[in-house]
């Protein structure tokens, strides 16, 4: 098999080749068709702070679908041919795939069958890589977390990869979505997708008071500013990262009774309810492609910002 391999930070990862894969009894083997470049990969290649996430050198990659080619000999539910996606996170060990162990930037992998997630018919492999971080994580922020239904007004800040999968779900579902960011291209693309409003500044969401914002861009300012926003009693989930600490009005959380989560991730039902967006149809997030050989220039556009939406792999 061939895979991308990270060894440290600061250490570009490097195609290599090595022994294909073994079946344990509850794990199946993959031939990946698609995998999703992620900025987490790039933070472990630029910051420190990320190595404890892994142990030792690791296949790079935790978004990625494809097809059966061997099954375990306890798995059931799940044949050779199958179509799945791969949850990146298997919820009775809590080993992620592409971090405590290799993942799917590489043509084979072995994965548990507890991780797999039936792709429909209907749902391209490069649709299925995507969902299963960026989209499970919007979808687990916004619905899971965030509680958001039919009727809602919802704010979402950070229309990239992530706010772009929250919006078009969002809109979807019946919210009504008010779009905040910086980006004059991201505000055009929210206004043509469908927003109620779309805004430069967070705190211009105050006028419209949303019953929940998901920040999904996570500088600091853009979730203190949330809570000025949102309604009395309302929710701000954060997911991004953009800074990794902030300082919060305490007296407007206290006076509005706000509630304030973080959200990292999600589960397999989170990338199923994708799935079922993309079988509508009308969930069409920002999806660009490249070849499996280009991962390496993939993740350097990704550092530099030259990636709009999500980045994906195709094998």
């Amino acid at each position: 098999m061939k895979g991308w391999l990270f060894t440290k930070t600061h250490v570009a990862p490097k195609l290599i080749e090595k022994e294909d894969p073994k079946a344990a009894p509850d794990e199946v083997i993959l031939d990946i068709k698609a995998a999703g470049l992620c900025h987490s990969d790039v933070g472990a290649l630029e910051d420190p702070i990320w190595m404890p996430y892994y142990p030792k050198p690791v296949i790079f990659g935790h978004e990625c679908a494809g097809v059966i080619r061997e099954v375990g000999a306890a798995v059931t539910g799940f044949k050779v041919g199958d179509r799945v996606g791969v949850c990146p996170i298997n919820t009775q060990t809590n080993m992620t795939i592409g971090y405590g162990r290799d993942g799917g930037y590489a043509n084979k992998l072995a994965v548990p069958a507890i991780q797999l997630i039936a792709l429909p018919d209907e749902v391209s492999y490069i649709q299925g890589a995507a969902a299963t971080d960026a989209g499970m994580t919007s979808y687990h922020a916004l619905f899971s977390e965030g509680g958001a239904k039919k009727g809602m007004k919802v704010g979402i800040i950070g229309i990239g990869g992530l706010g772009q999968f929250a919006t078009q779900m969002a809109l979807i579902e019946g919210c009504e979505v008010y779009a905040v960011d910086l980006n004059p291209d991201a505000r055009a693309l929210a206004k043509e997708l469908g927003c109620k409003k779309v805004y430069e500044n967070v705190l211009d969401l105050k006028a419209d008071a949303p019953e929940v914002i998901v920040d999904y861009a996570g500088f600091g300012q853009t979730t203190a500013d949330a809570i000025e926003a949102v309604a009395f009693k309302g929710k701000v989930i954060l997911v991004g990262m953009g800074k990794l600490e902030t300082t919060l009005n305490v007296m407007t959380m206290i006076q509005k009774q706000v509630t304030i989560k973080g959200s990292n991730g999600g589960t397999n039902a989170d990338i199923a309810g994708v799935y079922e967006y993309f079988r509508t149809g009308r969930l069409n997030p920002t999806l660009s492609t490249i070849k499996f050989d280009e991962i390496a220039q993939g993740l350097e556009r990704l550092k530099s910002g030259k990636v709009k939406g999500r980045l994906v792999a195709e094998l």
